[in-house]
């Protein structure tokens, strides 16, 4: 019947466009990534830690200090590695600073003279600025100032500011004194902030360069 052989087309048109469709979605879904394979591509994507870092300080300079005549001054060479640039505190320290300090003699004899040599055992940068400490391990001058911190191998710690030129904001320097007998030490990589202006002299800060470019 032609009526009849009209519905069956129909039907059979209908079923293949179901069956088309079907196999459309099918090719969608397998071109779409898996959630397990998202998961991959994010994690291979993903920022990696960077390598070693190491710091360096180095310079000498004369301090700003109160009393006229009298001269302070700071020499260092120190370095740091860190186990990346993110990492503030470093895994190894080395190095040396001194501190000098001379006053006039009011009889007008030699000056005197006090000055010491610190192991850097704390190095940390950021910028311009770096603080690093260490302990005393030799002494010299004239006035013996500082015989019992050499017994007790005190902390001490200096903190440091590149300067700006383009600002002509001035390099400055700060002194963490040493500890009485019977007190605490210092702790290692504390420093009091850079407040004494530099007079003379200067230093370098290089903070966090990967170690491979050494």
């Amino acid at each position: 019947m032609p009526g009849v052989a009209k519905s069956t087309r129909t039907v059979t048109l209908l079923a293949a466009a179901a069956a088309l469709a079907t196999t459309a979605g099918v090719a969608s879904a397998s071109t779409a990534p898996a959630s397990g394979d998202t998961g991959k591509s994010a994690s291979a994507s993903a920022p990696t830690e960077p390598g070693p870092a190491t710091s360096r300080l180095k310079g000498w300079a004369r301090v700003d200090y109160p009393a006229p005549g009298d001269k302070v001054q700071v020499s260092v060479d120190a370095r740091a590695t860190f186990k990346s640039a993110h990492w503030s505190t470093p895994v190894k320290s080395s190095g040396t600073f001194r501190i000098y300090h001379s006053s006039p003699n009011p009889k007008g004899g030699p000056d005197f003279v006090n000055w010491g040599d610190f192991k850097v055992d704390c190095l940390t940068t950021g910028g311009p600025t770096a603080t690093v400490t260490g302990r005393l391990v030799r002494t010299g001058g004239n006035v013996d100032a500082w015989d019992d911190y050499l017994k007790r191998h005190v902390r001490m710690g200096l903190s440091f500011y590149e300067g700006d030129k383009k600002s002509g904001a001035p390099a400055r320097a700060g002194i963490a004194g040493g500890t009485e007998k019977g007190k605490p030490l210092l702790s290692k990589c504390m420093a009091p902030a850079a407040d004494t202006k530099v007079i003379k002299g200067g230093f370098t800060v290089e903070d966090k360069v990967p170690a491979r470019a050494r």
